[in-house]
């Protein structure tokens, strides 16, 4: 089980971008969480909460730039120039009395010409932008929805490594029992080859299975190390950080009657409202590209003074700045795009019909996965249910072994025998303990419920 439990870990911790530390390093911080307090200090602080968080935010300021293109645009304009040679015109010399066929050479305007207005831009009717306002909650939600489905998937693995390091006690107390055991039945061995009634290898062999349960808990408590530390990098808490779990599992709590519920939907799972969210955008994006073969109609008015001098005192002396002001209407029809419009109207049909088969498969995996977790789930707490009885047994035929071997009618063979059987059903207890844990996590969030 040991095994298991740190491939489970790297795996976990392997999914996880860990926090980036920079600088000097951070004073360390005691915590002591409960589950719930675990839940809320992931959510705060786990990169992949935070990154989707982060998403919601870039949506909101693209919805604030879906908004600017039905808002008026207004903007100020200023230029000065400087025709360094001004343009030559011709007019007809019949307007000088020359003859037909004549022109003469004019310059109109001024060497300095300066314009200082205001202008304005306003969108009246645009079909894609319409479509874009519509979309803006839906967007939102969206990205709202990505935060829930990151956030389940965190909290799943937050209940399976918690409640693993909660039993991992039930372990460490489970070898503390066993240490204790053999460290009397080595004294009482030492004390009857001291009087003659066992063999010197009788101890040695008491000995040598002392010290691999010695061993076995070096490697348990290097074992939950680890998993204090994938905990804490799902929790997005800095590795110095010290972690105490204050709950307690207990096999009435995983044995409690969750298989009763029967009002799931699939709406009740996050990665459903996900899809059909996902299924509401592609419908509006079909809308905005059908919308994009109507006419747009757009306003612009204009506000400017003009001066005009022959030499540049624009700004040091009165003179003239003439007022001109118009305000403008333009329609602009669409009537061949190369098929641009139709191919982006059938694509993103086609990534609709695309959505639908997501949410058909997802419908069928959901049925899949509740009929699998409610099969395992009954399968491990009949199987806990069985190894506790199975504990409960080999512990005492090792204690009535032991006692036959104290009062020399059982053979070391035997209590040899005895103890191994005894460490067998305490690790197969443990593996179904925590068989059951995570069978349990795994029915809540196959039905919606974690």
């Amino acid at each position: 089980m040991t095994r298991y439990f740190i491939l489970y870990i790297i795996l976990v911790a392997a999914t996880v971008t860990p926090r980036s530390v920079t600088g000097q390093a951070p004073k360390a911080n005691h915590y002591a969480f409960s589950i719930q307090q675990a839940l809320d200090y992931a959510k705060a602080n786990n990169v992949q909460v935070k990154n989707a968080l982060l998403s919601v935010q870039a949506q909101n300021e693209t919805n604030r730039e879906i908004t600017a293109a039905a808002l008026p645009n207004i903007f100020g304009t200023g230029n000065v120039i400087n025709n360094l040679k001004i343009p030559v015109t011709l007019i007809p010399g019949e307007i000088t009395g020359l003859p037909p066929g004549t022109f003469v050479p004019v310059r109109f305007g001024t060497k300095y010409n300066s314009i200082v207005g205001i202008q304005l831009q306003q969108t009246l009717f645009d079909g894609q932008v319409f479509v874009g306002l519509q979309a803006r909650k839906t967007s939102v939600d969206f990205q709202l929805k990505n935060v829930e489905v990151t956030e389940e998937l965190i909290k799943a693995n937050i209940y399976k490594v918690y409640y693993q390091l909660v039993a991992s006690k039930t372990q460490i107390k489970i070898l503390d029992a066993n240490i204790q055991r053999l460290e009397k039945l080595e004294n009482d061995t030492r004390i009857l080859y001291n009087n003659g009634f066992a063999e010197k290898l009788d101890e040695d062999k008491v000995s040598i299975q002392l010290t691999n349960l010695n061993t076995e808990k070096v490697k348990a408590l290097n074992s939950i190390e680890i998993g204090y530390l994938g905990l804490k990098t799902l929790l997005g808490m800095p590795a110095k950080d010290t972690l105490e779990l204050t709950e307690k599992i207990t096999e009435g709590q995983i044995e409690a009657n969750i298989l009763a519920d029967t009002g799931f939907q699939y709406q009740d799972r996050k990665e459903y409202q996900y899809l059909e969210l996902a299924k509401k955008l592609n419908e509006y994006n079909i809308k905005r590209y059908k919308l994009s073969y109507l006419p747009i109609l757009s306003m612009n008015a204009a506000y400017n003074k003009n001066a005009q001098r022959n030499t540049f005192d624009l700004f040091v002396k009165d003179g003239d700045w003439f007022t001109a002001s118009y305000i403008g209407f333009n329609l602009s029809v669409p009537i061949f795009s190369g098929f641009a419009k139709d191919a982006r109207v059938a694509k993103s049909k086609i990534d609709l019909r695309q959505t639908y088969n997501q949410l058909e498969n997802l419908r069928n995996t959901i049925d899949n996965e509740v009929q699998q977790a409610r099969i395992n789930f009954n399968t491990a707490q009949n199987t806990l249910r069985f190894q506790k009885k199975n504990m409960e047994l080999a512990e005492k035929v090792y204690n009535q072994t032991r006692k036959k071997y104290e009062i020399g009618t059982g053979s070391n063979i035997e209590i040899s025998a005895a103890q191994t059987d005894l460490i067998t059903a305490q690790n197969n207890y443990l593996s179904a303990l925590y068989g059951a844990i995570v069978a349990r996590i795994d029915y809540l969030k196959a039905t919606g419920k974690l």
